[in-house]
């Protein structure tokens, strides 16, 4: 069941509607993240949830109750921001006892709903410091812990990371899933990030110009997408323009204006259609001359020469080009190409999405 269902919902700012006709259901218990470029409406629509936004149309329920005109302190609903929003003059165990007090709770009560919040989040005896006395990857987790510890049916979290340095932001986000995982809270999670949304979602909801484009589980989203926009925006993808010539079930085989011929999964196509194919640089296997001589017959078999070769640590990264088509992908270092050199690559047609253009 829904712990919070969404129902058309349109916000409009002048002539511009950053929220078009959004309908989305998130799950009870899952951490659900709204993923797309600046500009997308994932924070209007985060906005809208909390209730600081007030949209135009539509309806906004949380389990059976109707939220749209409840102010946002009646929603029940935890908000982590951005810039975390600490008080600096207030201790961490006063940060996260303020809002249990304007409740009225009992000292000693307040103190073991603090004591767990901060356990959750692994701050056991960092009560008595400040905010200024914290690293940002600490102050991340008290903002976070706050929001826990008055127990919201639901809990928001914009951007959480994007304050943070390259490594601190890869540590936390395997922290914040593995505090979502013990607190089992229903969780809303806003980034521009495709790393940081695949690491840490049970399911991911692509937007882009108000709309959903593709909501599903990280594995779904990356490696079927629905269209040529989720799949220029899940990582790097090289496409190559084509017109259908066969379909077999899901297996598509497109032709290209310059007689390259590419097999790969599409649905709903049909016999001239126009369609991009989304290959993965990752999906590229470089084969040996044993391995070329033994399957020359095999779809999606290609020579190509090798245009630029860059190493980058753990990986070498290539520009290669096959007849007029320039694409990328990734090899092992210990089996080097030079720039120049003519090898035999393989794209696995499971791998190959054939998206209508």
């Amino acid at each position: 069941m829904p712990t919070l269902h969404l129902e058309r919902i349109v916000k409009k700012y002048g002539k511009v509607k950053a929220v078009d006709d959004l309908s989305l259901e998130v799950r009870d218990g899952e951490l659900l993240t709204l993923l797309g470029p600046s500009g997308c409406g994932k924070t209007t629509v985060l906005r809208c949830v909390s209730g600081f936004v007030r949209p135009d149309s539509g309806e906004i329920y949380l389990g059976d109750r109707k939220i749209t005109e409840i102010p946002p302190q009646k929603r029940g609903i935890g908000l982590v921001f951005q810039n975390y929003a600490l008080w600096p003059h207030m201790t961490v165990f006063e940060n996260l006892a303020f809002g249990l007090q304007i409740k009225k709770l009992y000292k000693n009560e307040i103190s073991q709903k603090v004591g767990r919040a901060l356990a959750l989040v692994q701050l056991e005896g960092f009560g008595d410091r400040y905010p200024r006395q914290l690293s940002g990857g600490q102050q991340q987790r008290v903002a976070l812990a706050r929001a826990l510890v008055l127990e919201p049916e639901i809990l928001l979290l914009d951007e959480p990371l994007s304050n943070l340095d390259a490594l601190l932001r890869e540590q936390m986000r395997f922290e914040i899933a593995q505090i979502h995982k013990h607190a089992g809270i229903t969780t809303i999670y806003v980034t521009h990030d495709q790393t940081e949304a695949m690491v840490i979602s049970d399911r991911i909801a692509v937007l882009e110009k108000g709309r959903t484009m593709q909501l599903g589980t990280p594995l779904e989203i990356y490696s079927k997408p629905a269209n040529k926009f989720v799949a220029g925006f899940m990582g790097t993808t090289n496409f190559i323009h084509g017109k259908v010539t066969s379909v077999d079930n899901e297996y598509v085989v497109v032709t290209t204006d310059d007689g390259v011929t590419l097999t790969g999964r599409g649905r709903e196509l049909k016999k001239g259609d126009e369609v991009d194919v989304a290959i993965r640089p990752e999906s590229i296997k470089f084969l040996s001359p044993a391995e070329a001589k033994t399957t020359p017959h095999e779809p999606n078999l290609y020579e190509a020469e090798v245009v630029r070769a860059s190493y980058v640590g753990e990986l070498i990264d290539y520009q290669l080009k096959i007849k007029n088509h320039l694409i990328r992908a990734k090899g092992e270092v210990r089996t080097p190409h030079g720039a120049g050199e003519r090898i035999v690559i393989k794209l696995d047609p499971d791998q190959l999405a054939v998206l209508c253009r």
